[in-house]
């Protein structure tokens, strides 16, 4: 038994002891590091290490999240007995409550590979060499523009938790994280600074792109930005790069949780078994990718995880049922939150895709902008390409879209082969006809 673990266990008990009808706590700790490296040299460094624990207490009808660092025994003890005199000031409410433990049931034994075996073996010298060469990289591209600054990061995460209820459920998770980031400013002839970046996280150290693939994609974004100018406004295709596409998606599915519905704050309530875009969509949310950003066994509240649909041809097959919002809705819970989302794909890539398109807007980037998720209406800034002919004419900027969600998705005509592997969200290329696109 880890000592996390003992710790949540004791936790329970001492709640359980002080008069708490129901109990969850969480016991973590974690350690985040991070380099900065800046035009030729280290700007930071920093190491945070945390540990605590959280807790849910559930106390004659009433209902209190609490957290401390201190996990000394007595200190702890003090603590949630405290903490428990405060839980019963507040008001009752009688849709708070743990699970059914039957939700806890049926957790699939498999090795999610979240945690790199090597992860000690990332020494401070090679985050380091990292960074350094991810601004080496991005110096050696050469273009039409004058490269200002480079500024360039690697950072990495090990965390571990352990989980106990009152009613049951018991689990732990350990897993790390990488990440790197590049990002180069340029010199426009007109004297603006365009810039790009582009950046990489996985679990695995091993499974991060090489520095310098990093490091020459973001002077490259950069040095396609100089010129860039507004079109007139018009309504072209939209092709949506693979790595800003899950802007859209989120912005699709934030409506289905619980708490929307339940608000009368989604523009979906109701739309179960119906059309909600074209048939080419398919997304089925998916806990158990390999070694996924979004992978897990249980959610935030222990119910096991499960592969399912969300959006099915088109069809709208699922909501985000968490059990507190399932209650008031009086619906059987699912999951609180999205796991990995996993896309039906097309046969193409970006530029197969972009010959077959001819004459649109690919765009690389959203800038601002929101998406109201009781009327599905939108407003997002872009930039990105002029395409014709298959091919990215000039760079365009400090325009918008406007519309609404509903009538988007069903303008959805081609998606891609090439899945977005840096995100839970793995968004392949997406275009879209007749979107208004505003201008100068």
């Amino acid at each position: 038994m880890s000592d996390l673990l003992t710790v949540a266990q004791q936790v329970v008990e001492v709640a359980k002891a002080g008069g708490a009808n129901e109990v969850m706590a969480s016991a973590y700790k974690s350690r985040e590091v991070e380099i900065a490296w800046r035009d030729g040299r280290v700007e930071k460094v920093s190491e945070a290490t945390s540990r605590g624990v959280s807790l849910a207490l559930y106390v004659d009808g009433r209902y209190s999240v609490v957290s401390t660092s201190d996990l000394r025994p007595d200190a702890l003890k003090a603590f949630v007995n405290e903490s428990l005199g405060m839980a019963r000031t507040l008001s009752p409410d009688e849709n708070r409550t743990l699970c059914d433990p039957k939700l806890y049931e049926g957790r699939a034994n498999k090795d999610l590979q979240c945690e790199d075996p090597d992860y000690d073996s990332v020494t401070a010298d090679k985050r380091r060499e990292f960074a350094k060469a991810l601004e080496e990289a991005a110096r050696s591209v050469s273009g039409k523009g004058e490269i200002l600054s480079v500024e360039s990061s690697v950072s990495d995460t090990s965390s571990e938790g352990a989980r106990v209820t009152s009613n049951g459920f018991i689990g732990e998770r350990r897993v790390t994280s990488f990440s790197a980031y590049a990002a180069t400013t340029v010199k426009d002839p007109d004297g603006r600074r365009p810039d790009g970046y582009d950046a990489a996280g996985t679990r695995y150290f091993a499974d991060l792109p090489k520095a310098e693939a990093i490091g020459k994609k973001a002077t490259e974004r950069a040095l396609a930005c100089i010129g860039s100018t507004k079109m007139d406004s018009t309504v072209l295709p939209m092709i949506v790069e693979n790595r800003v596409g899950a802007r859209l998606v989120r912005a699709l599915l934030g409506p289905l949780s619980a708490r929307s519905l339940q608000q009368k704050q989604s523009f979906l309530d109701g739309k179960i078994g119906k059309e909600v875009s074209s048939k080419l969509l398919s997304i089925t949310d998916d806990p158990f990718v390999t070694r996924g950003l979004g992978s897990r066994l249980w959610d935030g509240e222990g119910i096991s995880a499960k592969k399912f649909p969300v959006i099915e041809q088109g069809i709208l097959k699922s909501y985000y049922i968490d059990d507190y919002y399932g209650r008031k809705l009086k619906l059987a819970p699912t999951t609180g939150s999205s796991s990995n989302l996993t896309f039906a794909l097309g046969a193409d890539g970006l530029d197969k895709i972009l010959s077959k398109v001819g004459k649109g807007v690919l765009v690389t980037g959203f800038l601002g902008g929101n998406s109201n998720g009781t009327t599905g209406d939108y407003s997002f800034g872009i930039q990105g390409f002029l395409v014709d002919k298959g091919a990215l004419v000039k760079p365009i900027g400090e325009m918008n879209i406007s519309g609404n969600q509903a009538e988007l998705w069903k303008k959805l005509t081609m998606i891609g082969n090439d899945p977005y592997p840096y995100s839970s969200t793995l968004t392949p290329t997406l275009v879209f006809s007749d979107v208004q696109f505003a201008g100068g």
